[in-house]
């Protein structure tokens, strides 16, 4: 099987910070950037959450109003990018990419997004990706989500960046599919620590998505409000592993390498 990329990797945003302190992690981020290199596209939540906590550090106070979240993201961006150029390799380059649904849902946009990040590996870049959180009005997008449902087409909404991650690997064809959580991957009760699903297989595109499907009903809860857990994961991630994408459902205190090598507990889904 051929694959246009190695690797798509997504880390949300709790994964990102340091919660006793409230701040970015930065020994993780700079763990995370030093493994990236070109034929990876890294898909990165926390700029909302990052610009919240530099907004509240310079000014004592948080944002009220509708609008705090597309201020937060603004806020946030140019730090993360910041944060992620100061510990990768500069031998490589590294690109912002910021998306929206719509990216997704239309054809020639979808063909311009992977135009660009085919170049990124033939160029020697290395993609950040996120959800532009910055330019995306919550009320605008949920009349043209409801525009393109009432078409009668499938529609992806993209605001959670595990679809984001996902429907990138389904563009580029990646050969692996890494979302770094808080926790180390799908449960059969997620109050046990020990009923951790290592494997989710299947022999063929049918059976896999089968026992996907099978799987979802064990996913409760999320870790931070507003998020959509474990079982909005296994939905998002299904088209990529329906297609050969092996996926890796794993926690972010472990190493890229150490999860695609098996070295460390997570949940692995693919076909065979």
């Amino acid at each position: 099987m051929t694959f246009d990329y190695e690797l798509v990797g997504k880390i949300g945003s709790m994964a990102l910070i340091d919660r006793e302190d409230g701040i970015i992690d930065y020994t993780r981020v700079a763990r995370i950037s030093r493994e990236l290199r070109p034929g990876f596209i890294w898909v990165s939540s926390g700029a909302t959450e990052i610009g919240r906590l530099d907004y509240i550090k310079r000014t004592g106070r948080e944002l009220a109003g509708e609008h705090a979240k597309t201020d937060y993201a603004a806020q946030g961006q140019a730090i993360l990018m910041q944060t992620y150029r100061q510990f990768v390799d500069p031998c490589y380059s590294v690109r912002q990419v910021l998306v929206e649904h719509h990216h997704f849902n239309d054809e020639q946009k979808s063909e311009h997004i992977k135009g660009l990040l085919l170049r990124c590996r033939a160029q020697n870049a290395i993609p950040i990706v996120n959800y532009n959180d910055a330019v995306s009005s919550e009320e605008n997008r949920r009349l043209e989500i409801m525009a393109l449902a009432h078409g009668g087409k499938r529609v992806f909404e993209c605001v959670d960046n595990d679809e984001t991650a996902a429907r990138i690997a389904c563009l580029v064809h990646a050969r692996a599919l890494v979302i770094l959580t808080s926790v180390d991957g799908i449960y059969t009760d997620p109050d046990d620590p020990a009923t951790l699903v290592t494997d989710i297989c299947g022999k063929d595109a049918y059976e896999l998505v089968e026992n996907i499907e099978a799987h979802k009903q064990f996913c409760k809860g999320a870790s931070r409000a507003g998020a959509n857990g474990a079982r909005a994961k296994l939905e998002y991630i299904k088209d990529a592993a329906a297609q050969g994408t092996a996926v890796y459902i794993a926690n972010a205190r472990y190493s890229i390498a150490a999860v695609l090598n098996g070295s460390v507990p997570c949940t692995k889904i693919s076909i065979g």
